[in-house]
């Protein structure tokens, strides 16, 4: 890859949220670029090592926070791919990802919160690390994945109280808060609820991907815009003053001319 098509995705890994993309390349006396004098040699022989490098190899490298860093390289390397058209055309490749994270910790709010739901129910071996360090616990959570499209999510759910509690803790919900908004949940489950989980399928998704569509509004019947307004019917439509005062509502926003 010539330098002019590495400033390429550098300027694409800018234009999806990078500071910018360091690069190495992988030659027969090891990694070269001009940041390799920032690496001491183990580590670049660990870099190697874990990137099974050969020569002729381009490693591409984003510095930012974990979740930032991973979606911005994922971006990266989508864009590699379609345009080195290493995605065959008519393949249909399933996967089941596994092992979520439970919990996401919120720089700006500096709390934990859930990285999907609260409901969801930990992993046996991870409920040891519920109070003491939340980042650790996976969640019995999973996806199946087509094609890089989400296909169906699910999950096991809590059925204990004491677990539900404690995971409500974590995100930072008091006892009272917790028994008012959820005090109906936690006393169902003192009676004994069994296991229980589900999926939720994406039919509307696995369609377009047989239609060779990119977007589900090609093949649902009612299809919204991005402002979640339905051109067909034109909903949601206007909601009368009288409406309004049967519900004690009233609404502050203006509406546009």
């Amino acid at each position: 890859m010539s330098r002019n098509e590495i400033d390429k995705y550098i300027v694409y890994a800018q234009s999806v949220g990078a500071k910018g993309l360091a690069w190495m390349k992988m030659t027969n006396k090891g990694l070269e670029s001009n940041i390799t004098k920032f690496f001491p040699e183990a580590v670049q022989k660990k870099i190697i090592e874990v990137m099974n490098a050969k020569p002729g190899d381009l490693l591409f490298f984003a510095a930012d926070t974990y979740k930032n860093a991973n979606e911005i390289m994922n971006k990266v390397r989508k864009k590699l791919a379609e345009d080195l058209k290493l995605i065959k055309e008519g393949q249909w490749n399933f996967c089941f990802v596994i092992d979520f994270p439970l919990f996401a910790w919120n720089d700006e709010a500096e709390r934990w919160e859930p990285e999907h739901h609260m409901f969801c129910m930990p992993k046996e071996e991870h409920l040891k690390f519920l109070e003491s360090d939340p980042g650790k616990v996976y969640c019995t959570q999973y996806d199946l994945v087509l094609n890089g499209w989400e296909m169906g999510s699910g999950s096991i759910r809590i059925n204990d109280p004491v677990v539900q509690e404690k995971v409500m803790k974590v995100i930072g919900m008091t006892h009272d808060e917790a028994e008012m908004k959820f005090g109906f949940l936690l006393e169902a489950f003192k009676y004994g609820a069994p296991p229980h989980g589900g999926v939720g399928l994406g039919f509307d998704r696995l369609v377009a991907l047989m239609g060779c569509h990119h977007d589900i509004r090609e093949v649902i019947a009612f299809p919204k815009n991005k402002n979640a307004q339905c051109p067909m019917d034109n909903s949601p439509s206007d909601v009368s003053q009288e409406q309004l005062k049967e519900l004690h509502i009233k609404l502050d926003i203006v509406k546009k001319k």
